[in-house]
């Protein structure tokens, strides 16, 4: 087994977990072209990815999921709730202003004005009143069961292909899951959980095989007891650790995003991944992956610092390796 994470951060976020068999990406934060370009930094084959499996549908991680599964052929799994939302945010729908909705009023009444003004004059006969002209009028047209031309037929087709391409939700399968049931893609056995976030129906995952667990939570505001129930035995563990509390409290955003991302539905401080690591955390993961970093509310060493302290003794060469994700680059593969 083995994971690389792309890129993780509030930028976009996206990792691959495969074994020998199969390939699986989790999330596709950026987009198809930077996507497949730290795939083959990371010496890994974008064309023999098997899946694409979502845990949520917040921007940083479905940015590219569209266009790569489409170029690739393959599914896309989703909560049914999180494609929903997916689709929702693929297609935002138009809010019409008062004064939006006043023009399209007036065009619609233009419209009909000059609708019953051209049957007038076909009634009379032609533009110019002669009763004559409306006979040949009425015979040219032809009835409304009668076939297409082919020139029509042709103009059809275009317009169904034209239609098909311009939706932007269109992937070639989707696959529906529910949290707490688990699957298979290949040989890998897929098992995803609820987490507290604020997003239309969250997950994360545990994947295994060949012996090997490998265990990602990230994007949660804070560690309910199935969370820490799931990522027990995991010989690699991802673990969010997004922003110090007096960086965050201190810096650039808003009061109302600080707010959202200190609650119970937004991310993990560090302290709340180092009180983790510290009392529930069973110590046996061979790599500790702090995961989904802030660029403006941590540091790095802040993290690192926090949950190194949290394992304490436990830290060793063979175990408990602690290393952080980034946004700009590929982690280095960890192979188990």
């Amino acid at each position: 087994m083995r994971m690389t994470v792309l890129a993780s951060g509030s930028k976009g976020n996206s990792t691959l977990i495969a074994s020998s068999r199969t390939r699986i990406l989790v999330d596709a934060g950026l987009s198809a072209r930077e996507l497949t370009k730290r795939m083959r930094m990371a010496d890994e084959t974008p064309e023999a990815l098997d899946a694409l499996l979502i845990t949520h549908e917040h921007q940083d991680h479905v940015q590219g999921v569209a266009v790569l599964a489409r170029k690739l052929g393959i599914p896309v799994y989703f909560t049914e709730a999180t494609h929903r939302a997916w689709m929702r945010w693929m297609m935002p729908q138009k809010r019409l202003t008062y004064a939006g909705w006043l023009a399209q009023r007036a065009l619609q009444a233009s419209t009909s004005r000059s609708a019953a003004e051209a049957d007038a004059n076909i009634a009379m006969g032609s533009p110019d009143g002669d009763p004559e002209s409306a006979g040949p009028i009425a015979d040219s047209v032809e009835p409304e069961s009668a076939a297409p031309r082919p020139e029509e037929e042709l103009e059809c087709d275009a317009r169904d292909g034209a239609e098909e391409k311009e939706n932007p939700c269109a992937l070639a399968v989707v696959e529906h899951f529910a949290a707490g049931n688990g699957f298979s893609i290949g040989d890998i056995s897929v098992t995803p959980f609820t987490i507290p976030h604020d997003a239309a129906d969250p997950v994360g995952f545990v994947f295994e095989a060949e012996g090997i667990r490998i265990g990602i939570a990230t994007d949660l505001g804070y560690m309910p007891p199935n969370v820490t129930a799931a990522l027990r035995r995991c010989d690699i563990l991802m673990l969010e650790s997004n922003h110090d509390l007096e960086m965050l409290r201190d810096g650039p955003y808003p009061w109302q995003v600080k707010q959202r991302v200190m609650s119970r539905v937004g991310h993990l401080s560090n302290d709340a991944a180092a009180k983790f690591l510290e009392k529930e955390y069973d110590g046996g993961a061979s790599y500790v992956v702090l995961a989904h970093l802030s660029e403006k509310n941590n540091m790095p060493e802040l993290a690192r610092v926090a949950a190194e302290r949290a394992i304490g003794a436990r830290a060793s060469l063979l175990a408990n390796k602690v290393l952080l994700a980034e946004q700009s680059a590929p982690l280095e593969t960890l192979c188990l």
